[in-house]
Order: structure tokens, then C-alpha cells, then sequence
């Protein structure tokens, strides 16, 4: 048995100890497996359909267009739908997808989609009944008796309530109604806090891209010994990831691509972070020459470099359902692998860019700034 670090002295840490710092993976390489040492798990896609964009901001989003490429994806094999009770019509339209799937294809085949929520409370008091409403809440709306996944985010750490809430949740998955419950931007200090009271953490979903490595920092080492594995979102940056933004000129309105939606908004924001649009076409133009050289996209490289990190279970791919899709892309991203010279070519322009935990803070840290 490895010797447990940070102080760890959870239960868990007895079960996952001698785990490696890739991810569980099931018989098809596709998957990974999430888990604690409560001996809850849960195999998903290691590509996730991202659904923030059905929140407003990319699009109207058109229900029975939005279910029919959840359809699609499902089809394809990119069976895991993540989600939130913020993002408008999201629990609702996988509602009707599942509801979909069980009426066309049967309840097998139900069984095998994934519905990943996040709860995100207000700052209010927290209470067994408040924390259970909120649950069911979300077991309505997506049709489920119990949630694949419930994504816990706390906005502010000086109020300890986040424990109380977590305590709960814990109640209520050993009461069924919660299979798998994990974090979302929670900085490694919470996390290790949380951890090391032996709640069932079996994942922590925070931002993480070529330009966003911070969860490599710190946050990799807790994830190791602990078994906590790593969602990633923002992993394309919106879209500013591709090579429609290869030589693009965003400084002056009108004169390139538009930075039209909230995610390419905030990526922009994250770029500026980390070293600026000249160093990021660097990055660009690495990549579309790794991407070229195996016949993908550039989105396709920087998700795989991503997956490719310890600890990452899976990453974020948005979809705008109904409006566009990127499912050869997404393919795309099983079959690719990154040689070594390939790696060595992305990390050298990655290392010249800022330290983000130096300027930013740790993950989730941009959630919580005045």
C-alpha cells in the first residue's frame, strides 16, 4: 500500500490506495469508472456532452430538435449528459430524452444513458428539508428515481454550510435517491477537507485546458491518493480552441470572429489571464500543426492532451443541441494519441504562459472573487 499524504486518514483511502493516477477504466476505453471507497461507482463517457448552452446566451434551443441529437449522441456512444438545475430547460429535456429512450429502445437501454446534475444553492441556510426539496427537485424534472451523479457547488467557503449540505446529500444517497456524489469547484483545500471527513466524494468538476492547468498543481496529488477523479469543463475554451480563431483578430469589432456567447466571453477572459492573444495563437498554430499531422481538429488535440492529465475521468465537450454538433470530433478523440514529440511541442508553449494559480487562485477561485 502506498504511503497516504496530506494527512489523509479516511477509510477510503484503505480502498483506492494502491490506484494509479489515470482513471478507472471499464473493458472499452471509451469509459471510465468513478468511485469512492463507500463502494458507490458509476462508468461514464470520458467525452460529456456539456449542456450550459441550453441556458440561454448560444441560441434558442428547440426541445424535440435538442432531444433528437440527445438521441444522436447516445447513438454514437456519448452517453453522458451533464447538466444543472441553473441551466434553464436542461434536467427537463433529458426528462424527455430518458423518457424517449425507455418508450423507443426500452428500459436497457434507458439504463445505460448518464444524467450528471449539479445542485448550485443559493447562500441561504442549509436544512435536511431544504437539501432533500432541492433533490427531488432535480429527480422530477430529469424523470429519475435516483440521480447518476448530484455535482455539489458551494459559492462562498466562509460560511461552513457546505459541510452541513454534503452531510445531507451523503443521507440521501444511502437512502437511494443520489447514486454518486461529487464536487464542482471546490479548491483543493475544501476538497482535502471534505475527503478527510469521509464524505463519498468520486469526483470534483473544475475548469481545465491548455491554458487552465491548475488542477495539475495541487489538486492532481489529492485526487491520487484519495481515488477523487477530475471532470473537466471549459476544455475547448467555448470554441476559441479550433481553428476558426488561427490568425483571428478579436481586438477590433467586426474584423474576426465574434466573441458572441457567454463561454467565448469568459474563455477570452481566461486567455488575457494567462499570457494574451499572441501567445494563444502560438498555441493555436502548435496545435493545428499536431492536428494536421494526425488528419483531427484542434479541439480534438486539446481534449485529448487534457485526458490524456492524471486523474481526468472526462472531459467537456458543449453541445448546442439542435443547432450544431461536433460528434466526428468527438469521435475523433477516442482514436487519437499523442505521440511524445506531440506533447513535448504543446507543453513548450504552455509552460510560457502565466501561472494562473498565481494570478487567478486555485480552481473554482474565479467563482469567488468580489
Amino acid at each position: 500500500m502506498r504511503e497516504i499524504r496530506h494527512g489523509f486518514h479516511c477509510r477510503r483511502c484503505v480502498t483506492v490506495a494502491a490506484s494509479s493516477s489515470q482513471p478507472s477504466v471499464a473493458a472499452d476505453p471509451r469509459r471510465a469508472v468513478v468511485s469512492s471507497g463507500a463502494g458507490d461507482k458509476l462508468e461514464i463517457c470520458r467525452v460529456v456532452n456539456g449542456m450550459w448552452q441550453t441556458s440561454g446566451g448560444w441560441g434558442r434551443i428547440e426541445s424535440n430538435a435538442a432531444v433528437d441529437a440527445m438521441l444522436r449522441h447516445f447513438d454514437a456512444g456519448l452517453n453522458t449528459f451533464d447538466l444543472a438545475d441553473i441551466y434553464g430547460p436542461a434536467e427537463e429535456l433529458y426528462g424527455v430524452f430518458i423518457n424517449r429512450l425507455r418508450r423507443e429502445r426500452g428500459e436497457e437501454a434507458a439504463i445505460q444513458a448518464r444524467g450528471l446534475t449539479k445542485w448550485v444553492p443559493s447562500p441561504v441556510k442549509i436544512t435536511r428539508q431544504f437539501v432533500e426539496s432541492s433533490i427531488d427537485r432535480s429527480r422530477k424534472r430529469m424523470d429519475v428515481k435516483c440521480l447518476d451523479m448530484l455535482q455539489f457547488h458551494w459559492w462562498e467557503y466562509s460560511n461552513p454550510g457546505y459541510l452541513d449540505a454534503l452531510k445531507h446529500l451523503t443521507d440521501l444517497k444511502e437512502e437511494g435517491k443520489i447514486k454518486t456524489l461529487a464536487l464542482t469547484n471546490f479548491d483543493t483545500k475544501r476538497l482535502e477537507i471534505i475527503v478527510n471527513k469521509d464524505i463519498p466524494i468520486v469526483s470534483n468538476q473544475v475548469q481545465h485546458s491548455l491554458v487552465d492547468m491548475r488542477p495539475q498543481k495541487h489538486m492532481k496529488d489529492v485526487c491520487e491518493q484519495s481515488g477523487v477523479k477530475l471532470i473537466t469543463y471549459g476544455t475547448v475554451m467555448g470554441g476559441l480552441l479550433s481553428e476558426k480563431f488561427v490568425d483571428a483578430n478579436v481586438s477590433i469589432p467586426f474584423a474576426g470572429p465574434a466573441l458572441d456567447t457567454p463561454s467565448l466571453k469568459k474563455y477570452k477572459q481566461m486567455v488575457n489571464a494567462w499570457g494574451g492573444w499572441d501567445l494563444f495563437q502560438e498555441l493555436l498554430k502548435t496545435c493545428q500543426q499536431v492536428a494536421m499531422k494526425h488528419g483531427v481538429s484542434i479541439s480534438t488535440v486539446a481534449v485529448r492532451y487534457i485526458l490524456d492529465q492524471p486523474c481526468v475521468a472526462g472531459s467537456m465537450v458543449g453541445v448546442r443541441l439542435g443547432i450544431s454538433e461536433h460528434l466526428k470530433d468527438s469521435e475523433a478523440i477516442f482514436q487519437l494519441k499523442l505521440d511524445e514529440d506531440d506533447v513535448d511541442r504543446i507543453g513548450s508553449v504552455i509552460s510560457r504562459g502565466k501561472d494562473l494559480m498565481a494570478v487567478i487562485g486555485d480552481c473554482g477561485d474565479e467563482y469567488r472573487r468580489a
